[in-house]
């Protein structure tokens, strides 16, 4: 075999492998029939070297629409919703598949997806329930840690809401749509969206992704422990534990709600907008330990500003007031701790944090004050001198003036005479 040839059928075999009558057909079509072909243009799966026929079947090197689309060539044409779950599993349950391009990529997401919620009405039948498309698109595919795919942590709440948030589609759940205007107005969505945290939570951190699932009273602790680990330790050793147990509720949820998490403060142990007195009457066991825990979270809160105030004059002022500030950080971190300790319901665990915070808040507040008394006292001393130079160039000046005021050759007292 002559080199010519086998160049000849080198080429003649990349241009059958290159070849692709899906793309070239549909290109050629317009509207609804050529879109698919757009936007598969920049899809994870085509830059990977996957086609049409991947996923629909047929052969695609064949010019022969009856033969390109043929049942026998495994031609699938449209899948169904219910197929679409197993269609993708067939690559990514592949582990020997998936990991020659991402070696780290889970295998598992059909088997996840097969205990959820959507997975459940899927086989019973529903179709309307979300599968693997409705999330990750169909023919534009992005991968998931592209900021444009739309399970990005900052796009993963409106695509989670294009469905929670539709009330007619939700109406045959019967489930509430207001879950994306609460959790937008929480802590999590301003870490999120704000601080760019995207380790802060999403819809999939807490009800996860192809497992999706709503927690159970028992679970939501546990979920929220899985960030909050030390608030989680407090709440099971605190008298609320047992207490929210026997009545089946979820403790996280029960003061804080679930997707509107909003910042916590004192303000919820006592006041108007008291949680504490929801459940605890004032003069209850319970209602009086939200009261003295809100009383030392608030002196500590109030001794921290006025040192932070004074020390901050100080600074503007120009005094070294460095070691003050660090402090101060110190004991702000007291006061986070205390916060964290209500947790516990026990006012021995708020008081430690609270005593030391105390302490460093006084010491701060004293470096202000001493900072501020060194400034009058460079102030005063300043204007003594400033008054000392100006006598001294005052004298000065007059006691030129008064050599300048002599007339020309004038003797002075005791001179030679001749």
């Amino acid at each position: 075999m002559t080199l010519r040839l086998l160049l000849t059928m080198a080429f003649a075999m990349a241009a059958m492998a290159a070849k692709d009558t899906c793309v070239e057909c549909h290109t050629a079509l317009g509207g609804e029939l050529q879109a698919p072909v757009t936007a598969f243009a920049g899809d994870v799966h085509k830059r990977a070297g996957f086609s049409c026929a991947d996923c629909h079947g047929g052969d695609r090197n064949s010019d022969d629409y009856e033969v390109s689309m043929s049942k026998g060539r495994g031609y699938l044409g449209k899948i169904s919703r219910t197929d679409v779950p197993k269609l993708c599993a067939r690559c990514h349950s592949d582990a020997a598949l998936i990991h020659k391009f991402k070696p780290q990529q889970r295998v598992d997401q059909l088997a996840q997806y097969v205990t959820s919620v959507h997975g459940k009405r899927l086989a019973a039948g529903d179709t309307a329930v979300a599968n693997c498309v409705d999330c990750h698109s169909v023919h534009d595919i992005r991968d998931v840690k592209d900021p444009l795919a739309p399970v990005y942590p900052t796009r993963v709440v409106e695509t989670c809401t294009r469905c929670h948030a539709d009330a007619a589609h939700m109406a045959k759940y019967k489930l509430p749509t207001n879950q994306r205007d609460e959790y937008r107005a929480s802590v999590h969505w301003e870490a999120l969206s704000k601080r760019k945290d995207l380790s802060a939570p999403t819809c999939a951190s807490c009800h996860g992704n192809h497992g999706a699932a709503p927690p159970q009273v028992a679970s939501v602790a546990a979920v929220c422990g899985t960030c909050h680990a030390l608030q989680q330790d407090l709440y099971n050793n605190s008298p609320h534990k047992p207490a929210f147990d026997a009545m089946g509720v979820a403790g996280c949820v029960a003061c804080h709600s679930n997707h509107a998490v909003h910042a916590p403060s004192e303000a919820l142990l006592a006041g108007d907008k008291a949680l504490c007195s929801q459940c605890h009457d004032a003069d209850s066991a319970g209602g009086k330990t939200a009261a003295e825990m809100h009383t030392q979270l608030q002196s500590l809160a109030d001794s921290l500003t006025r040192s932070n105030d004074i020390v901050a004059r100080a600074r503007r002022a120009g005094m070294e007031v460095s070691e003050a500030a660090m402090r101060l950080a110190d004991g702000q971190e007291r006061l986070v701790k205390a916060r964290v300790a209500v947790h516990n319901f026990r006012t021995a665990a708020v008081a430690a944090p609270v005593k030391e915070g105390l302490a460093i808040a006084a010491e701060t507040h004293r470096a202000g004050q001493d900072a501020l008394a060194e400034r009058d006292f460079r102030r005063v001393g300043l204007g003594v001198s400033l008054a000392a130079i100006f006598l001294t160039m005052a004298g000065l000046w007059l006691a030129i003036r008064s050599v300048e005021a002599k007339p020309p050759g004038s003797q002075t007292a005791g001179s030679d005479q001749p």
